[in-house]
This record gives structure tokens, sequence and C-alpha cells, in this order.
């Protein structure tokens, strides 16, 4: 019986089951049976195009379900396999092929396996399904046991009675992609492990290098609403009854408009109290001994506000007014701070004042005037080391002139050429005729005697003489006075007013037989031989300066206006900034690119100050632009003027230390670690110095 024979008598077998159909005989029951048998077999046809015999499929599918036959004697044994029937050869298996034609219609075919092609290949059908369970248990659970995979086993775990399959290959490309992707995981365990180990690392030192900054000092607490431990020698209680008597203030003017008048009367009065306590006391030991107490009896009726006023929006509105307020007066005192210390920076002390009245009273009434500078055959000679020094300042001068000579190799090859005003001419002159320093030509000048400095030829003196500039740096009510601000305030240095600022950018016709010259501010010290400085070579520029900008300080844009097109258009706001105070100047090429020219061409074009204010670096900026030397920076270190935190290795170690700024060693607003450096070469033992009290121990 073949296979289709087989399946129909299936089929009748279940339609003659459940209650005598054999009994039905009409065509209604025949055409639902024959409609229930194609239904069955159209399924069946799906699920295989080509099946095996159905014994053979019956038989592997019991040993898949571990099934173990029924008989327990021998006999029944050996009668079953009696029973056996002689298995089929591979060439002797009938296959029924099933299939849909065009129309729709199921058609069958049988064909015997030894008329196949020699590319068929038999496969179980459960074969492939049982592979893909065994590689989907490996990849989900490399420790699956045989007890997880459902066959049956003995105690030795031998799998007896269950149906063997050997496992199928690896494909070598997934084999492949399986260690490429351990040895991924392998590589990022490993850099994972490394990143934590350096992160590690970095946290310890991180660790030890805020432990080594760390402040172990014990900080006071300045909390108003509790209860602090404070240390006792720190400045907590200063600093807790500064912040009462502003929570006290902001209280007081919320009591008043709510009309809480005995609220706010104890509130001043304790505001008053603790005042008067903290006086002008920097630490807690200069307070007086009072002053816990009040502390504590204002923060009793700061408890006693907070729980009748407290209102967090109220409060923040009255601690901002109270800041609006603090700021405004914090300006208006640097306002005033700046304006003294101009006053103080400016105003000559008393013994300062006393030396020139004594030194000119004594060069007239000697008759000193028509007197002749000695070594006068020095002042023209170009093989010697000249100077030049504009100054009002007799004893300034002094010290520049000893400390230069002093440091000096040779002596006796250095001029030193001092130019002052009408004022100071004579005590500048008397000075240095009776304490010259042994071998030095020194000649003394008055500006005045310079006639052709004049309006017409220089533009700078005539702007200081117009009367726009007298009314811009000397009428009180101009913006320029003291509401405006430090910023120009500085400006109305008479310094800045004084043509002795601008002299040197004319040396050439001051010194018009000289080829080189060494221009010294009077607020410099010498601590070294500057005899060197005429030796470097300076390639083709004209002057010969320290650099004075650091990263972004100090550069163009600073001094000059780089809004105006004028300056924007010819100028790097970039470039790098140098200083005026110790300069050498190549005269020669200073005459061959007119820069005499190119300084009155743009003081021309500020006449309105729109370019820069006042002042002599801005436009000698301008002027020595792309025509300035940079010298080493141990030749000339700038700031004791101003700055007390400057390296004090560099400043003894240079050249040339310079006080710019408005803290100059003769007064007392002095940087008191620097003022040593220019008071030893004062000559103490003079008489004038002695007659006049001055005295810088």
């Amino acid at each position: 019986m073949n296979q289709f024979d087989h399946h129909q008598s299936k089929i009748t077998a279940m339609a003659s089951c459940g209650g005598g159909v054999r009994r039905v005989r009409s065509l209604s029951s025949l055409i639902l049976h024959l409609l229930i048998a194609f239904f069955l077999l159209q399924v069946m046809f799906q699920m295989a195009f080509v099946t095996a015999d159905t014994s053979d499929i019956s038989l592997i599918q019991r040993n898949l379900k571990g099934y173990r036959p029924l008989y327990d004697c021998k006999q029944c044994e050996d009668r079953k396999e009696s029973n056996k029937k002689p298995e089929a050869s591979e060439d002797d298996i009938d296959i029924t092929a099933t299939y849909i034609d065009a129309s729709g219609a199921v058609q069958i075919s049988t064909v015997q396996s030894k008329d196949l092609s020699s590319s068929w290949v038999w496969q179980h059908p459960n074969d492939e399904n049982l592979h893909q369970l065994k590689d989907q248990a490996k990849d989900d659970s490399p420790l699956q046991t045989e007890e997880s995979s459902g066959l049956p086993t003995d105690e030795h775990g031998s799998g007896e009675g269950a149906y063997q399959y050997e496992e199928a290959p690896i494909n070598p490309v997934k084999h492949k992609r399986r260690e490429m992707r351990q040895q991924r995981r392998e590589l990022r365990t490993a850099e994972l492990i490394k990143q934590n180990k350096d992160n590690d690392k970095l946290m310890q030192e991180a660790a030890i290098e805020r432990s080594n900054q760390l402040n172990t000092s014990a900080r006071g607490k300045y909390s108003i609403w509790r209860k602090d431990y404070e240390n006792p020698n720190s400045d907590s209680t200063l600093k807790l009854m500064r912040d009462q008597v502003v929570m006290a203030k902001a209280y007081a003017s919320i009591a008043k408009p709510k009309n809480e008048l005995r609220l706010y009367d104890s509130l001043m009065k304790h505001i008053k109290d603790n005042q008067h306590a903290i006086g002008e006391a920097t630490s807690d030991a200069e307070l007086h001994r009072s002053a816990l107490d009040r502390a504590k009896a204002m923060g009793h009726i700061l408890s006693i506000a907070k729980d009748q006023l407290y209102d967090g929006a109220l409060i923040a509105r009255k601690l901002r007014a109270m800041l609006q307020s603090t700021e405004e007066s914090i300006i208006t005192l640097k306002r005033k701070s700046a304006f003294l210390i101009q006053l103080a920076a400016k105003t000559v002390p008393k013994p300062l004042h006393c030396l020139p009245l004594q030194l000119a009273t004594d060069y007239f009434s000697q008759n000193l005037v028509k007197k002749e500078t000695p070594n006068k055959d020095k002042l023209e000679d170009p093989s010697l080391y000249h100077y030049a020094i504009f100054s009002d300042n007799v004893l300034a001068t002094s010290v520049v002139v000893n400390s230069t000579v002093l440091h000096a190799k040779e002596p006796e090859k250095h001029v030193f050429h001092i130019v002052t005003d009408r004022l100071n001419f004579a005590a500048m002159k008397m000075w240095f005729l009776f304490s010259s320093p042994a071998g030095a030509g020194i000649q003394v000048e008055n500006i005045y005697d310079f006639k052709w400095l004049n309006s017409s030829y220089c533009s700078v003196l005539r702007q200081l003489e117009s009367a726009r500039i007298k009314e811009y740096y000397f009428k009180a009510d101009h913006p320029s006075s003291l509401s405006d601000g430090n910023d120009n305030l500085k400006y109305r240095n008479p310094k800045y007013l004084s043509m002795l600022n601008h002299l040197r950018f004319y040396l050439p016709e001051v010194y018009p037989k000289l080829d080189k010259i060494l221009f010294l501010d009077d607020d410099i010290v010498v601590q070294k031989d500057l005899t060197p400085l005429w030796s470097v070579d300076l390639r083709g520029m004209v002057n010969g300066a320290v650099e004075t900008c650091k990263e972004s300080f100090h550069r163009f844009d600073k001094y000059l206006n780089f809004s105006n097109p004028k300056i924007s258009q010819n100028f790097d706001p970039n470039a790098c900034g140098w200083a005026f105070g110790m300069n050498i100047f190549d005269l020669k090429e200073w005459k061959r690119r007119d820069i005499t020219g190119i300084y009155h061409r743009w003081q021309d074009m500020n006449e309105e100050r729109t370019l820069w204010k006042l002042g002599s670096l801005p436009p000698g900026l301008i002027t020595f632009y792309n025509l300035t030397y940079p010298l080493d920076r141990d030749w000339h270190v700038l700031g004791l003027g101003y700055d007390p935190a400057l390296n004090q290795t560099e400043i003894e170690n240079a050249a040339v230390i310079h006080y710019n700024g408005n803290y100059k060693p003769w007064l007392d607003l002095a940087v008191t670690k620097y003022k040593s450096y220019w008071s030893k070469y004062v000559m103490l033992d003079n008489p004038y110095l002695q007659n006049c009290n001055i005295n810088f121990d």
C-alpha cells in the first residue's frame, strides 16, 4: 500500500469513529468527508514536499520522544524481530511529491529515489531543527547540562534509549567571528582595567595635592541663626557682629514702615552698641571686652525681629538696596582716594622743597651765574658715553648720576646732560658744581634757553599753551575733574603738561654732534655698568628698549584709541609696548628717518585728543613703531612704583630698576621693601641734606 492509500485509510477510520458512521449513506455525508480529506491532505502536503516512508518517520519520531518498546520477555522480543519487515534501501523508496499547478488544483506524483539525480541529499526533517536548538542552547547557556536538554539519560549520563546525533561542524566563518568577538572582549576588558587604574592614580594624585593645599586652620562660622562653635583664635566674633549689624539695619528698615516702633528703637540701639564695641578692631583680640555679650544680645533681638518681620522676598530687596548703596559709597571713596594719592604723589614734601631753595639761595648769593661747567671738552665728544636726563627733581637726578658713576668701569668716559626748567635750574646747577662725581662730565641746561623750541615749531607746545587744554585740565566743573574718576584724574599730573616730558622727541636738535645717547628717567637706579649698551647692534632701528607686554598686558590697544580709523589702519592692536626710562637712541638713524617729523605729524592729528590722551608714551609708541629693537629684560625692570609683588631676584639682577608709578622712593607712599635700593645712593652726609633734615633711614 502506497503512502496515498495509507492516508486515505486513516481518513476513513477517522470518519467511522464516534457512533456508526458506516450507516451514513447519504450524498451530503460523502461530500463532507471528501472536503475533510482534501483539507487534511493540503495541510500535510504544504508542510513537506518531499517525505520519507510513513513507517520510517513514525519510528524516528518515537526515538526522538524517548519511546521504549513494551517487550519485557525474550520471546516477545524474538517475536518482534521476526515480525520486522526487511528495511528498504534508499534506492527502493517511493517518494510522493505534491504540488499546485497553474490552475490552482493540487497534483500528486510518485517517483522512486533511484531515479533522482545525484544532487539530491537525504536529510531528516527534524535534524535541522535539532541542530538549531543545540546552537541556541550553546549561545544562551554555555554551562547547560544534559539533564536540561530534555533527553533521557541513565545514571552515568550516557543517554541510553535516546536517539543519538553527532554535532554538526561549526561554520569556519562563524568560528572566526566568535574568536574575533572574544578577542575584542578581552581587549576591551584590558582597556577598562587600565583606565580604571589610571583614574585611580589621578584621583590619588589630586587628593594628595588638595591635602597639601588644604588650610588646616580652623575657620569661624558666621551664621546669626544658630549656635556656632568658633575657634577662639579667629576673627569669627568680629565678622559675626558685622553681619548682625547688616541684618539689624535690614530689619529696622522694615520695622519702621510697619509701625513696629519699639522693635525699631531696640534694633537701632543694638546697632549703635555693636558699632561702638567693634570700633576700629580688625580681629577678635582688638574687640572690647563687652563685645561677646553685645553680640548675644543682638542675636536675641534679631531672633525676635525674624519671628515678627521675616519675609524672604522683602529681605532680599532690602539687602539688594543696601548693597547698591554700599557700592555707590565705595565708588565715591575710590575717587577721593585716587585724588588724594595723586595729590600726595605730586606734592613736594617739605624737606625736598627745602633743598632747592637752599641751593638756589647759595647759587645767587655766591654769584656763580657765570661759572663755567667743568670738563667742557667732553660734552660733544662722540667717542664717550653720553646720558640725557630731563628732570626738575634735584635729589632724584643726583641718585641717577651717583648710581651710574659708581658702577661704571671707566667713570671719566661718562658724560651726563641734564636739562631742567627755569625754576630749578639754579638749584640743579649749584648741586653739581659742588657735588659732582669725580671724573664724570656733567652739563646742566635750562629748557627755556632752547630758542628753537617754540610753538611755531613744536606741535605739543602749541597745544599745551592753548586755552582749550587749560580749560580741559584745570576747570573744576569739567568732566576731567574729580567726578570723572581715576582714568582722567591721573592726566592732571603736571608732568603731562611740562615740555620736559616731551623734550625726548628732540634729542638730535638738543645734541646735534652726538651719534648715540642713552636716555634715563629721574626715577631709576643703576645697578650695573651700562657701557655695553653702546655696543648693542640695533639692526637699523632707532630705539633700543625693553618690551613691557606680558601676555595681553601693555600692548598698543592699552594706550591708543583703535576705534579711530587713523589708528586702526596703521597699527596692530596686539603690538608689544616698550618702556620709556632707559632707552638707547641711534641719533644718526633718527635724523635719516626724520623721527621728529613723524612725531610732529601725529601730534597735529591728535589736537582734539581723539587718538590718545596726554603723555609721552603713546606718541612714543607711534613714532618708533617698527623702529624699536627689543633689549634683554635684565637691562630694565619696571614696576617698583606701583607693584609690591615683584620678583626680588629679578630686581637684584637688573641693570636698571625703575620706580614708575605714584609710589616714588623719596615719598612716604613708597613701597617700604623697595626703598633701600634707592636711598643707599643718597649722600646723607651732604650739608644741604642735613640742613633740610632729609633722612631716608
